[in-house]
């Protein structure tokens, strides 16, 4: 893998000094406003998204290696940021095109990748909803998207974050075993097909292959068994293995305790993680005394249970994660 020096500079500053990134992800903006106003109808969606980020950017933000915001509401949390916190930003609008099949991503209005690095931004963040399975007149927008991004982010010397996230073309449930049983194929295809030199991504955020709630031998209230945990084990080294560049996890919506468990079955697996950009993992527990009670009280949950979950999962990240600089996949500085 070859970086820029520019690329090389923003991955170190999304990382902490062993080269392990620990990133708070704080880009929710649709899903995060409708959980305030369910609780609270008298917040406003810009007001709540707003004073929700900030809270999290000065409080766990500033404990992390890098915090992941939006440019929608995200600008005023970025002041909260210490100087040495590397910054992420979301390029993509909240959701996708419900106009169309196949879950198609739309861009942010008013920003630009120029504007964005022009702001100190260290790294841009794509997510894009992708099944290899679908339409193939989608998939070709998608990545040529992907590949307009990445030239962007080239010529602006960006890292640049692909976020492909999994879905069923078909329409299954997300959470069910059907869809379980097809997502490990699914991974293994983001793993090796977006770390083709094509797309100039630098460094993939994804989904684990295999939930930890549906691994045998892990009792949850959630727990729906669906793979051993030897068949699991597979799954995460095969699709590290796919991989040509750098990777994270992200927790997509478990708890702080089964997203700390996946980390140590994904280092015991041999899977070649560089670290994670964890959200509400750390952070959902925090929206109820946002929403029902002050400022204070908010702070308050930040300060005690918000830097809790944070410490649980830098403690597990520092003892799972390999450091970028020490992946089976070296990377390269462009003089």
């Amino acid at each position: 893998m070859n970086l820029s020096q520019g690329k090389q500079k923003g991955l170190e500053l999304i990382s902490n000094e062993n080269h392990i990134i620990l990133a708070t992800a704080m880009d929710q903006r649709g899903s995060l406003g409708k959980m305030i106003q369910s609780l609270n109808e008298d917040i406003t969606i810009e007001e709540g998204l707003s004073e929700f980020k900030e809270g999290v950017s000065e409080v766990l933000g500033n404990q992390s290696s890098s915090l992941l915001l939006d440019p929608e509401y995200g600008w005023e949390a970025t002041k909260k940021l210490n100087k040495e916190i590397g910054l992420i930003m979301a390029y993509e609008k909240t959701g996708y095109d419900t106009t169309e099949k196949g879950r198609l991503p739309n861009l942010v209005d008013y920003w630009s990748i120029q504007d964005m690095a022009a702001e100190g931004v260290s790294a841009l963040k794509l997510l894009v909803y992708y099944d290899h399975k679908e339409e193939e007149k989608y998939n070709r927008i998608k990545k040529t998207l992907i590949k307009r991004v990445g030239d962007e982010c080239k010529q602006n010397d960006m890292l640049f974050i692909l976020e492909p996230v999994s879905y069923s073309a078909k329409g299954l449930s997300s959470k069910g075993k059907d869809f379980a049983k097809e997502k490990p194929e699914i991974i293994e295809f983001f793993m090796e097909e977006f770390s083709k030199e094509d797309y100039g991504v630098d460094l993939l955020k994804v989904e684990v292959p295999v939930s930890i709630y549906n691994i045998e031998g892990y009792d949850y209230d959630n727990s729906t068994p669906v793979f051993t945990k030897e068949e699991a084990s597979h799954y995460y080294r095969v699709c590290s293995e796919k991989s040509r560049i750098p990777y994270i996890y992200l927790s997509g919506g478990v708890t702080n305790e089964q997203f700390n468990d996946t980390l140590y079955f994904a280092k015991e697996s041999g899977a070649q993680f560089s670290g994670v950009l964890c959200g509400r993992a750390t952070w959902k527990d925090g929206i109820r005394p946002f929403a029902l009670e002050d400022k204070e009280h908010f702070y308050e949950w930040l300060e005690t249970k918000g830097l809790d979950n944070l410490n649980k999962l830098k403690k597990a990240v520092n003892e799972t994660a390999t450091p970028w600089s020490e992946v089976s996949r070296p990377i390269q500085i462009i003089k």
